[in-house]
């Protein structure tokens, strides 16, 4: 009895260190590119056919994991607009009649898989449609409840039901939907406004689910450590990306963003990856485009987003070509026919740095940042170091033309990555950088 307690004992203090320390991603994910696909909008037809038929352009992109938004049916008490949100999920273990079959999903995953692509799936623990089943053949305690006795809503989601994880049924129920997605075969998932569900569903889920399934990719929509200690492989970084903005519109600078990045290596545990983005869905649609928020800076923020140290670079619906429009959030409204431009060209370059450089992963992988000395404020200067492979990233980070005036940092014999010319940098040999240009050499 006593060896049976005392086996016990470990196996509780084994699940208690699991849970608070910081989840290592999958060595798969190192220097990957995650794509978020708006099926809605990414084709024409907005099905899983259409979709799996652009697959191998996203493989010649240089994409690795594809996020697909919501694929679930759409509920349709309180639905906003004609088609509803995607996060106003009547079923979790269907698929959306307007994107197709469960038959058609497995094909495009299946597809996904032989291209070599990775597939996670947006994960809504926190809350259903109003008219889910739950809310009616489930009891009362499913859901939080307002003064009135209906389901809560929060914010101004007006077509939700906030689920309610003191009950543990709803606990089993969320976890049994991780399961059968996994045994459907996706790679991960990005779990949507992770900060409302409790960090100890997340803890217990993630255990159970890695325990099928160990290279599991977990993406939290949330900021945060903690949720690198809850088991996530990667966190939103929605303040880098405030800065971001804010240097585009003038109303920040490059000492903002190096203080930022002082502030996440302080908090952040080595191995988190954060992703750094200069659009997705909400911001597309909620805050404008890439282009409406960074207007001439746009390229080289989207450079920047692949070059800093743990950043996991995203490409949302339409930017590998440009595309300068606010998708209709509720409605039909796809992004026009795919024809490859220089935006295209850019994001082919940029995904082809991060594959080929190690220094440039995310996480521990990557190679250490050094700042270059003596750069002008509104330069941001800095190499990244891994092994033999050096990185040489030089910023200029406002509308006006600045200075550069190299030190034996990042002195040496490179070739530009975005142009394949080489270049030769000598300590003290002063030359200039124009308004946001940008210089990427390899070595």
């Amino acid at each position: 009895m006593k060896r049976l307690f005392n086996l016990l004992f470990a196996a509780l203090l084994l699940a208690a260190s699991c849970t608070s320390r910081p989840q290592v991603p999958a060595e798969w994910a190192g220097n990957t590119v995650l794509y978020e696909m708006n099926v809605r909008q990414f084709t024409p037809e907005g099905t899983f056919a259409a979709a799996e038929r652009q697959l191998p352009r996203l493989r010649e992109l240089g994409v690795d994991i594809v996020w697909l938004m919501p694929v679930y049916p759409i509920g349709e008490k309180g639905r906003k607009g004609s088609l509803g949100s995607y996060y106003a999920i009547r079923d979790y273990c269907a698929v959306n009649p307007e994107m197709g079959t469960m038959a058609d999903f497995e094909r495009f995953l299946g597809r996904a898989h032989e291209l070599g692509l990775r597939v996670i799936l947006d994960y809504v623990a926190n809350h259903t449609s109003p008219d889910a089943a739950w809310v009616t053949d489930r009891p009362a305690e499913w859901y939080v409840r307002d003064s009135t006795g209906a389901p809560a809503v929060q914010y101004d989601w007006t077509d939700i039901a906030k689920l309610n994880y003191e009950t543990p049924a709803v606990r089993a129920a969320m976890l049994d939907v991780l399961k059968f997605w996994v045994g459907k075969g996706v790679d991960g998932f990005r779990c949507d406004v992770a900060m409302e569900v409790p960090h100890d569903y997340w803890q217990d889920a993630f255990a159970q689910i890695r325990a099928i399934r160990p290279d599991l990719f977990l993406l939290a929509e949330a900021e945060g450590p903690q949720f690198h200690a809850d088991g996530f492989d990667a966190t939103y970084g929605w303040e880098l990306h405030h800065v971001l903005n804010g240097i585009a519109q003038g109303k920040q600078s490059a000492a903002d963003l190096r203080e930022l990045l002082g502030k996440y290596a302080e908090e952040y545990p080595a191995q988190a990856f954060r992703m750094m983005f200069t659009s997705n869905h909400d911001e597309n649609s909620w805050n404008g485009t890439e282009f409406e928020r960074m207007g001439d800076a746009v390229a080289t923020m989207a450079a920047l987003t692949y070059v800093l140290p743990q950043s996991l670079p995203l490409i949302y619906t339409g930017q590998e070509i440009g595309y300068d429009h606010r998708f209709a959030f509720f409605e039909k409204d796809p992004v026009p026919a795919w024809e490859p431009n220089r935006w295209t060209e850019l994001y082919t370059k940029l995904n082809a740095l991060r594959h080929d450089n190690p220094a440039l992963a995310s996480g521990s992988a990557g190679g250490e940042m050094a700042y270059m000395g003596g750069a002008v404020s509104d330069l941001m200067a800095f190499t990244r170091t891994a092994g033999d492979n050096k990185v040489v990233c030089l910023f200029n980070l406002s509308a006006k033309q600045q200075p550069v005036i190299p030190t034996v940092e990042v002195g040496g014999e490179y070739t530009n990555a975005m142009t394949g010319a080489k270049r030769t940098i000598v300590p003290g040999e002063e030359f200039a950088l124009g308004p946001w240009e940008y210089l990427i050499l390899v070595n």
